[in-house]
């Protein structure tokens, strides 16, 4: 074996007559400028050696292309760019065989499809993520998996954007063969096999389907078009892959991707992307966390039912432990059913649902957690309720277990002082439903060992949970900043709006439900609750919306009483309520408040504004880390629209004359006690 000169990030190793194309662009084998030129160069030498009669592209390391680099999407994209190194590739006399390992993803992936054949070794996972940066697949994607799968699947598979691991991807025709043996060695086999035989995904003929299969799934991805345009118009060009010139649809679909890349949406979504990689990391990464193999589960109600799923489905055995043998049996039956109902939908297969009830121990009595590495309380929202369970925990616990609660929002530093082991308590806020929801505040306590720190954040990450570490105040970060904008929505009903109005310019700015649907959906006792207990510390000078407790105190807690915010019948949407426009009236009266008409633009300013001016609060005062972790939590866990970015990164894009001349209205209708935030360094932290 030789080695030929590499060009930018890519060499060709000889074997025998085969040109191995190795791709050395560490740590992932992005798809940059350095990769393009050196594949492009590659081919050339293939194409005119008379020598070698095939090639395979492989990839050095443990991967083969994992995407594009997505960094270039800034600026203007250097020549060569994706389509024209798979042009080359098609171009090639000679076949071309893709070895994948690792990750072969967007443009990595519609190289391999560029190949004549695509091999892979049994952890490989392909796909085309584009969708999730606000994109279409832009080098072919759209048009060369459905000449594979089909357009019903290239549908599914775009549209969500999914990984497909590589033995499911050989099932469906996305590769050719999984590797039985060395993947290089398996691939240069594959490749000598071919002879000289040419086998171009753009030639072959989209399979047939039926209307039904179609419509079937159309249907079920088009819950994703209002969270995210571009997988509409993803889906638009699948379809056109049975039905228009494949060289006419390559030329469009690249001409949109090109007019995406630069779009305010893709830009939002791509400082997501770097956000989630950002988040959690600790500033030294040699903090070693400890060992976790056993986990305690305090409370079977919903929460703690879903944070024991989290814990089961990533593989640990849990100890669940409730107050008597009746709430044991309860929730037992609650972690079954909710597992059944997986297993009945295809999510889940029998023998997993077995091998899941068989790693948990329910319990009633303490002392079944005496070995466990970490316990997560889910126990009710009450300071002494929680005291009291930290206190037993601290009598029964070996030393070293991290002592985790699900506190939304509770003091953790006055709850980890009644410990004796203080600096082993730490926040971990999980999002309901616990087990689907991917956020996880992770909150430090002013005690708090790095080691427990960084013991809470690689757990997250083995749950498959986005951690966002969190500071200690009321609330942390995503339920503080919920608190202003539900604030400043209530104050808007007190100025002349009435529920529906706000809903629906909320909904109208990309939000999946207005912030009175919500709480009656969570329940508005909830929050009535928090009002009590914070009733003690509030200042009277403070203005303060009564509209939620009448409502609470005539019994309309949300959906679960049929009566909130809106009236609940056999509907899946809630009415306006005459009664419920009369109590918001009379409080208005009873403040001598001139009511006034509202339009959508002026709700959504004053909701955002308040939102922005609260989000640069908590990053001044150190409740967050950065800018981008406040985006993250309020994306992901209170539906702000990922194509907005954020409630920092959308003010980022606004003119600073603009927000603060709403920002000036809130703190007009808010009065005394507002506090006005520097916005340089929250917005200076996004770009």
């Amino acid at each position: 074996m030789n080695t030929s000169k590499a060009v930018g990030r890519v060499r060709i190793e000889r074997d025998g007559e085969v040109a191995v194309i190795v791709i050395d662009n560490p740590p992932v084998n992005a798809g940059s400028w350095e990769v393009r030129r050196g594949l492009t160069g590659a081919i050339e030498t293939l194409a005119n050696d008379d020598t070698l009669s095939a090639g395979v592209l492989i990839g050095a390391g443990t991967t083969f292309i994992a995407g594009s680099d997505i960094k270039e999407f800034d600026k203007p994209l250097q020549d060569p760019q994706m389509p024209a190194v798979i042009a080359a590739i098609e171009s090639c006399p000679k076949p071309v065989v893709a070895a994948i390992d690792g990750a072969a993803l967007g443009g990595g992936f519609e190289v391999a499809l560029g190949c004549d054949a695509r091999v892979a070794s049994a952890n490989a996972v392909v796909g085309l993520p584009e969708v999730h940066l606000g994109l279409i697949p832009g080098a072919g994607g759209t048009q060369r998996v459905p000449r594979l799968v089909g357009v019903p699947k290239a549908i599914e598979l775009i549209a969500t954007g999914r990984r497909v691991a590589a033995p499911e991807a050989a099932r469906i025709g996305l590769l050719d063969a999984v590797a039985v043996s060395d993947l290089r060695s398996f691939a240069v086999d594959y490749a000598r096999s071919l002879g000289s035989k040419k086998r171009r995904v753009r030639e072959m003929n989209v399979p047939d389907y039926s209307s039904a299969e179609l419509a079937e799934v159309l249907d079920s991805v088009k819950g994703l078009y209002r969270k995210n345009s571009a997988v509409e118009q993803a889906v638009e060009f699948v379809q056109r892959a049975s039905r228009s010139d494949i060289d006419a649809s390559l030329a469009e679909e690249r001409a949109l991707f090109q007019r995406l890349r630069t779009s305010e949406s893709a830009a939002a979504m791509r400082h997501l992307f770097f956000a989630e990689r950002a988040s959690g990391r600790l500033p030294n990464r040699n903090v070693k966390p400890r060992d976790v193999t056993r986990v305690g589960v305090i409370g079977g109600g919903t929460m703690g039912i879903g944070i024991a799923i989290s814990f089961l489905d990533a593989g640990f055995p849990i100890v669940l432990i409730e107050r008597d043998r009746e709430a044991v049996d309860a929730a037992r039956k609650r972690l079954c059913d909710g597992y059944v109902r997986l297993v009945r939908s295809g999510r889940l297969d029998t023998a997993s649902l077995r091998a899941r009830i068989d790693r948990v121990t329910f319990s009633d009595d303490y002392f079944a957690l005496s070995d466990v590495d970490l316990v997560v309380e889910a126990v009710f929202e009450d300071m002494q309720v929680k005291t009291g369970v930290f206190r037993t925990l601290d009598a029964v616990l070996k030393d070293g277990t991290v002592l985790g609660s699900n506190t939304s929002y509770l003091n953790l530093n006055d709850l980890a002082e009644t410990v004796r082991r203080s600096a082993d308590v730490v926040g971990l806020h999980f999002f309901a439903p616990a087990n689907v929801m991917k956020l996880l505040e992770v909150v430090r306590t002013r005690h708090i060992s790095t080691e427990v720190l960084a013991t809470a954040l690689h757990i997250a990450r083995k749950l498959g949970k986005l951690p966002v570490i969190a500071g200690v105040c009321e609330g942390f970060i995503g339920n503080r900043i919920y608190s202003a904008y539900r604030r400043e929505c209530e104050i808007l009903l007190e100025e002349g709006a009435y529920p529906e109005q706000v809903d629906t310019a909320l909904e109208a700015f990309g939000f999946p439900m207005g912030v009175f649907a919500v709480g009656d959906m969570s329940g508005l006792d909830i929050a009535w609750r928090t009002r009590q207990r914070l009733s003690a510390t509030r200042n009277p000078r403070e203005r303060y919306v009564p509209i939620l407790d009448r409502l609470c105190e005539m019994g309309r807690f949300g959906r679960k009483s049929g009566r909130g915010w809106y009236a609940y019948t056999d509907a899946k949407r809630g009415m306006p309520d005459p009664i419920v426009r009369d109590v918001i009236e009379r409080v208005s009266s009873e403040k001598n408040i001139v009511r006034r008409d509202f339009d959508q633009k002026e709700i959504q300013q004053r909701v955002l504004a308040a939102m922005v001016n609260e989000s640069a609060l908590v990053l001044e005062e150190g409740v967050a880390e950065r800018a981008s972790d406040i985006d993250l939590v309020l994306v992901h866990g209170y539906g702000f629209p990922a194509e907005k970015g954020g409630p920092l990164f959308w003010a980022s894009r606004r003119t600073r004359a603009e927000l603060l001349e709403t920002i000036d209205a809130v703190a007009a209708a808010t009065g005394f006690g507002f506090r006005r935030a520097n916005l340089s360094r929250a917005l200076g932290d996004i770009y």
